[in-house]
């Protein structure tokens, strides 16, 4: 039997499994894709994939039965347990993100061909000591303070490390063994949606303040108005994992890259938002467990790399961030929700 190649995506069903779904599928008339989640996919995407399956990432038989029908010639690993449910739940957390991925990785390395597997990793790999030294050490690079704190961040870390290894060392006592997988990482920063509710995720503090100024809400911030993270919005996250599947081989200095937009602080946030929305108040009730965590990423992150070797640029900075994608976007569906309500 003749397998069709395909890209697998899982976690499909997420807002990057949908961006990168309507984006792969302009790139050809054939779908090619098969999308594979716990829950069905969308319906306004189902003529956009070849197949979606529902599915867990634990159920080995289940992905053996998707490599024994299409050939795996790109796969992005999207699934995972995001980083405050992640603290609630570690077990399950290293099942699903650190098992989860081993799943994909056996089951790609079983092909004769290589095999692209794009990766999402997180800034909750950082793990920095103290407010002093994260402040001291801006624009962190890909290989400091790789301490994480959260069951998360350790997932994604180690996770990191086993992609650099079954591309690089698989094997390495065989000689007669190739390994077939070339693992690609994106290192995200907090990232920011303008069409999905946030929930799951420790930076969710912004897209929270940014959906309750639109609806005219007041918020209550669980970290302190000084606690700044790196941020981007979602079509800059789809598109730098796109780029960065994209880019040649040849020109890949590192299996792992930063990627960021911009910086700012939970005040910074706020005080942006009061410009649009000046009746809003925002208040800050630090949550300790939560703040703490928060402290120990990096402030800001280098992401030169990313520029020098596939070109990487994020299209939004902080205020076509806000007033071409966020803002707009944001006050078109709540505005749809309350005719839909009438």
């Amino acid at each position: 039997m003749t397998r069709k190649p395909i890209t697998l995506i899982t976690g499909a069903n997420g807002e990057i499994g949908h961006g990168l779904i309507r984006y792969l599928a302009e790139q050809t008339n054939t779908p090619n894709i098969v999308a594979f989640d716990l829950k069905p996919l969308a319906d306004d995407l189902l003529p956009l994939v070849h197949e979606s399956i529902v599915g867990d990432i634990l159920d080995t038989a289940l992905l053996d039965s998707i490599g024994e029908r299409y050939q795996l010639d790109t796969i992005y690993h999207l699934a995972a347990l995001l980083s405050t449910t992640a603290e609630k739940y570690p077990e399950l957390a290293h099942q699903v993100n650190v098992q989860g991925t081993v799943n994909l990785l056996a089951l790609a390395n079983k092909e004769a061909h290589t095999v692209k597997f794009i990766y999402p990793s997180s800034i909750a790999v950082y793990g920095l000591p103290d407010l002093d030294t994260k402040y001291n050490n801006p624009n962190i690079p890909e290989d400091q303070f790789l301490h994480p704190t959260t069951m998360y961040g350790v997932n994604k870390l180690y996770c990191e490390h086993l992609g650099e290894y079954y591309t690089k060392n698989y094997g390495q006592l065989d000689p007669t063994t190739k390994p077939s997988i070339d693992f690609r990482c994106v290192r995200f920063p907090g990232i920011i949606s303008a069409f999905t509710v946030p929930s799951g995720g420790t930076s969710d503090y912004a897209p929270e303040m940014i959906h309750a100024a639109v609806q005219g809400n007041d918020y209550a911030c669980f970290v302190r108005e000084d606690t700044t993270i790196p941020f981007m919005v979602m079509p800059d996250a789809v598109q730098a994992l796109i780029q960065l599947a994209n880019a040649p081989s040849q020109r890949l200095t590192q299996r792992t890259y930063n990627v960021t937009s911009f910086s700012l602080s939970a005040s910074d946030f706020a005080q942006k938002l009061q410009q649009t929305y000046p009746n809003i108040t925002i208040t800050y009730n630090p949550t300790p467990a939560r703040q703490a965590i928060v402290d120990s990423w990096a402030h800001s992150l280098d992401d030169s790399c990313a520029h020098q070797d596939w070109g990487w640029s994020p299209e939004y900075d902080l205020d076509s961030a806000f007033d071409t994608y966020l803002l707009p976007n944001i006050e078109a569906h709540y505005a749809q929700y309350q005719l839909d309500a009438v």
